[in-house]
């Protein structure tokens, strides 16, 4: 609807423009805002007091003259001027019941489809070296639910998982694996099996043992170089430690792939021609014997400009020159409209950096939109990032352990007599969905406390809260089945009718925003906001004992459109619903 009211307000303005009260040439920029005073209409625009200059009249004259040029349109009931100039629209009860009817009998519940778009989301990107940690769960969970409300609004997503499966930290890795097994294979194959025990030990054996050090920087340059021994030993690392990323993926409900996989090492062969480009177009420095380069838009404190650098003076690459190299493949060969980058805030003067560089480089073109997503960190108690109590950092499969184990105890409590295969189903899923809900709850800026008990609780913008939402309004069908709804209309009457209904049909802005934005909170919001809308409704409004045959059929249609809502919703934060808890 609000797509609607701006598309009539455009039609408004084209007639100005035939009577010469603004340019012809003039664009503007229709905003369209959702009142919250509802006495206010439902929606409002600012549109008459952008005007005042252009046009050389006050805003309410100009908002006059704008009402006077609508189109007439059934789904208005009302249009008003309010204070110095706003313009109040009042949407019609019948035309937004017909939206709401729509809604339930579509698929996509009566989403407005863009343009389609070709978009490559860059996320969750775990270092191969190491088992996942906390650290790696906001890009997997947050870039997913973006990926899958993507999709759902039409557009073609291509995954691209940035493993970090290069780099030096890979001789060290297998000179120990080459030890090991020439110790004993099965040691090998056990101590793999914990590959954060299976680091620090060769990272132990780096440090202390010269002939092992020198041993791994062999195994560097003759991994990069191609040899195929080094090649089929640095394959079955990898091999074992992506096999422990989908694991964490599966538990998680993550749609990545081994498919979806383009590490570091993709880009391997075209490290060097990323330079030699950059030299052709006068681009490149030399600095201490490395290869950088100094864009003038980026300086220190002391207004001196901030390096990129390119290669280091061994000759070795940094993560600036996979980058460039993972852009020129998205934009000339996956040929993305957008690039999303799920990645840490703390790398985003990287991002602004490589993101100008690719362009004044002529890697990327103005075709494309480069986009860092960025998020905050997940704290412990202490403000700070979450840590063991020993200090050490939490691997993501403990904690997900911890959370089924924690939620087992919440559902049993609540439960007592409930079987304990159906108890256990219902914790992995209350579980998961917490901590999940949990991080995509909180706008992704913003750095937030991670509390277990906040997050089991069933009150307030939880995942349990929403959980038992969508089983109370499912449970309205379980005693409803003698009920034929297939000639029943949607029919706004009360008051808690109209608010709900009204909730209901903002579901399509707010896919919008989080997908333009990368902001799955939005979404979260609104099925918290959508949980209370019905609460309120169905407090008011008796269901199955409504006053007529007529009603209660209504008003089922608007609880079976809630149920469609919050079910679809969750789905796109990659959260199961669950039919009892």
């Amino acid at each position: 609807m609000k797509s609607h009211i701006e598309s009539l307000l455009a039609q408004a303005l084209d007639v100005l423009k035939q009577q010469e009260v603004i340019p012809t040439d003039f664009e503007a920029r229709i905003q369209v805002d959702r009142t919250k005073d509802k006495t206010h209409g439902d929606f409002a625009t600012n549109l008459a007091m952008m005007l005042t200059k252009i046009a050389r009249k006050n805003p309410r004259e100009i908002a006059q003259l704008i009402i006077d040029s609508l189109p007439k349109d059934a789904q208005v009931s009302k249009v008003e001027i309010a204070g110095p100039g706003f313009i109040n629209f009042f949407i019609d009860d019948s035309a937004l019941a017909n939206q709401l009817m729509t809604a339930l009998n579509d698929d996509r519940l009566g989403i407005t489809l863009p343009q389609a778009q070709t978009v490559v989301v860059d996320y969750s990107s775990p270092n191969l070296a190491k088992e996942m940690h906390v650290g790696h769960l906001r890009s997997t969970i947050i870039g997913d639910s973006v990926v899958r409300a993507l999709e759902f609004m039409g557009h073609k997503v291509i995954r691209q998982n940035h493993v970090g499966d290069w780099g030096t930290q890979f001789g060290m890795l297998l000179a120990y694996m080459e030890e090991l097994r020439a110790q004993s294979g099965e040691q090998a194959q056990m101590e793999l099996s914990d590959l954060e025990t299976f680091y620090r030990a060769a990272k132990v054996r780096f440090d202390e043992s010269e002939e092992f050090a020198t041993r791994a920087r062999k195994l560097v340059v003759a991994l990069q170089s191609g040899d195929e021994y080094c090649n089929k030993l640095w394959r079955e690392f990898n091999d074992i430690s992506l096999s422990h990323c989908h694991e964490v993926y599966e538990r998680l409900g993550v749609s990545l792939t081994r498919e979806d996989v383009r590490g570091e090492s993709a880009y391997n062969d075209d490290l060097a021609q990323v330079v030699r480009d950059l030299d052709a177009q006068g681009l490149l420095s030399e600095s201490n014997g490395a290869k950088v380069v100094f864009q003038d838009e980026f300086k220190n404190k002391e207004g001196e400009p901030l390096p990129v650098i390119i290669q280091k003076a061994d000759g070795g690459y940094l993560y600036a020159t996979s980058d460039m190299a993972a852009m020129r493949y998205r934009a000339n060969v996956l040929k993305a409209d957008r690039a999303l980058y799920f990645v840490d805030l703390r790398q985003a003067l990287h991002f602004q950096q490589v993101f100008k560089l690719a362009r004044k480089a002529n890697f990327v073109d103005d075709n494309i939109s480069l986009e860092h997503m960025g998020f905050g960190t997940m704290n412990g108690d202490d403000g700070r990032p979450f840590k063991t109590r020993s200090g050490g950092v939490v691997k993501l499969v403990d904690l997900l352990s911890e959370a089924d184990t924690r939620a087992l105890e919440l559902v049993r409590s609540k439960n007592p007599d409930m079987d304990e295969a159906e108890l256990a189903k219902i914790a992995k899923v209350v579980g998961i969905s917490s901590v999940k809900y949990a991080d995509l709850s909180k706008n992704r800026a913003s750095d937030y406390i991670f509390s277990f008990e906040q997050m089991l609780s069933f009150e307030g913008n939880t995942a349990p809260y929403l959980l038992y939402a969508y089983t109370r309004v499912a449970g309205i069908f379980k005693r409803a089945t003698d009920v034929d709804l297939s000639d029943a209309k949607i029919q706004l009457e009360h008051e808690k009718e109209k608010e709900l209904g009204t909730k209901l049909a903002q579901f399509n802005e707010v896919l919008t925003r989080m997908v333009s934005k990368g902001q799955p909170h939005a979404l979260c919001g609104y099925l918290f906001e959508l949980a209370g809308a019905f609460s309120s409704f169905y407090e008011a409004c008796p269901v199955l004992a409504a006053d007529t045959e007529e009603q209660k059929k209504s008003r089922l249609l608007l609880a079976k459109l809630t149920a469609k809502t919050l079910k679809q919703g969750l789905g796109l934060l990659g959260i199961e619903t669950l039919e009892r808890m």
